[in-house]
């Protein structure tokens, strides 16, 4: 049998197999008093066997994935999947706030296999490549959840802080942010796009928990920050 244990901020919560349990702002387990949040947002239950995580608001998408950062999915309000790896990370964006659960799944039957060359922080994922100045622009918005000690809280740097931090023009930023989230969009990274024409209005906290979930950049990529771009 397996048994599901939560870790949030060094807290742990371990939810029974015949109760839901839910995640939110008034919830078993209470995130914050984030208005922006759903007061129950997503919900652990356990049928035939199998952990299942839900999301059931009404706003607020989730990013879950492995802990290597390999296997990524977009969990929408409305809908459900199982947990199934021996840790699972769940980030969500809530307003300005970003937040990190880490799931942990006590004798799961999978096995997940790292090849023992693994590259993270690299410019390239599968046909997409990043220049200095993009690869800059990601680093920037993510500085917050790269610095963070464990499972916390990370506020997401606006345009304007995150243009200040690189020495770019506003203007310059929007229209690499742009660059970057067609890319993205391209290879198939749901949320970045709100129409057909139009990109989505939070596409900087749905850059962030994909950057930083699929290890497109890693607190080892900070430096690029302080280092002058391409162009």
């Amino acid at each position: 049998m397996t048994e599901l244990a939560i870790d949030y901020c060094g807290e742990w919560f371990r939810p029974s197999l015949d109760e839901p349990f839910d995640i939110g702002r008034e919830a078993d387990l209470t995130i914050d008093d984030n208005p922006y949040l759903h007061r129950r947002f997503l919900r652990f239950t356990h049928t035939d066997g199998i952990w299942w995580l839900s999301n059931i608001g009404s706003l607020i998408s989730v990013t879950v994935c492995d802990a290597s950062g390999g296997v990524q999915s977009w969990l929408s309000p409305g809908n459900r999947l199982p947990i199934v790896f021996s840790t699972t990370t769940v980030v969500f964006t809530a307003g300005p706030t970003t937040y990190e659960l880490l799931v942990h799944l006590e004798g799961t039957p999978s096995q997940e296999i790292v090849p023992d060359d693994a590259l993270v922080g690299e410019t390239t994922i599968g046909a997409i490549s990043f220049t200095t100045s993009q690869k800059q622009l990601i680093v920037s918005l993510c500085e917050p959840m790269l610095k963070r000690d464990g499972a916390g809280l990370s506020e997401i740097p606006s345009t304007a802080e995150a243009a200040k931090r690189l020495g770019w023009a506003t203007t310059r930023f929007n229209r690499k942010l742009d660059n970057v989230c067609d890319k993205l969009d391209r290879m198939g990274v749901k949320g970045l796009r709100g129409g057909p024409k139009q990109l989505a209005t939070n596409r900087r906290s749905r850059l962030v928990e994909y950057a930083v979930t699929s290890r497109l950049v890693t607190p080892a990529d900070l430096p690029l920050l302080d280092v002058a771009s391409e162009d």
